[in-house]
């Protein structure tokens, strides 16, 4: 009787049809997680160096020259200070970004040699591993140049303006609409919101440029008469 229902239940059993549009699909899926091989790491890396490089150089710059421009009416020392802040910022970036780059990379090497360690044939894994860590010294040449774009922005809307008060208002116009731009861009390649992105870096290139023209304006008024 068990062996009857037995083979009953064998000779029924149910097949679970498979349509060739489900196996189409999943190597479709399949190709596409294959394809979208992005390395998100190495974007933000790139992302983090150019648009907060020429953020700053904009930023830096362009409070410098209001700075100056507070106490100075004189367009040379206004243009003496952007250049110099020039010079010195995209240093100070390099250098910055370059230590902060390769000590990060350090530090991912020796975890890769730790990982690598414990398994079979991992030397072979670990030059390939290596090569797609970030490289210090493109990160610090790509974090310099976009530095120097930003802060050409300010001394170029200042350079042939005479007037002082003009030229006060057209660096702070200019500037404005470079720091919108820079965060447009910056939400465009992070996949960010745009508008947000926009008014936190205009709201912040705003409070740098007012803080360094009232300091300076106070120092200059009654620090220097002393």
């Amino acid at each position: 009787m068990a062996a009857a229902t037995h083979n009953q239940l064998s000779n029924n059993s149910v097949e679970i049809p498979i349509h060739e549009n489900d196996i189409m699909d999943s190597k479709h899926c399949q190709k596409i997680e294959e394809g979208d091989n992005v390395d998100y790491f190495q974007r933000a890396q790139w992302l983090r160096a150019a648009v907060l490089g020429g953020n700053d150089g904009l930023v830096t710059v362009a409070s410098l020259m209001m700075g100056v421009g507070s106490v100075k009416e004189d367009i040379k020392p206004m243009l003496l200070a952007g250049f110099a802040g020039l010079f010195a910022g995209a240093c100070s970036m390099a250098i910055g970004e370059f230590v902060s780059v390769y000590t990060q990379r350090d530090i991912e090497v020796a975890q890769i040699k730790r990982e690598n360690s414990m398994k079979v044939g991992g030397e072979n894994e670990e030059e390939g591993e290596k090569e797609n860590l970030p490289n210090p010294f493109q990160a610090a040449f790509a974090s310099a140049l976009a530095f120097s774009v930003g802060a050409v922005m300010p001394l170029l809307a200042a350079a042939f303006i005479k007037p002082h008060k003009v030229r006060l208002g057209v660096l702070v116009l200019v500037t404005s609409l470079a720091l919108v731009v820079f965060g447009i861009v910056g939400a465009v390649l992070g996949r960010t919101p745009k508008v947000k992105s926009s008014v936190r870096v205009l709201v912040g290139g705003w409070m740098a440029m007012a803080i360094t023209f009232g300091l300076t304006k106070l120092i200059g008024s009654h620090g220097l008469q002393m």
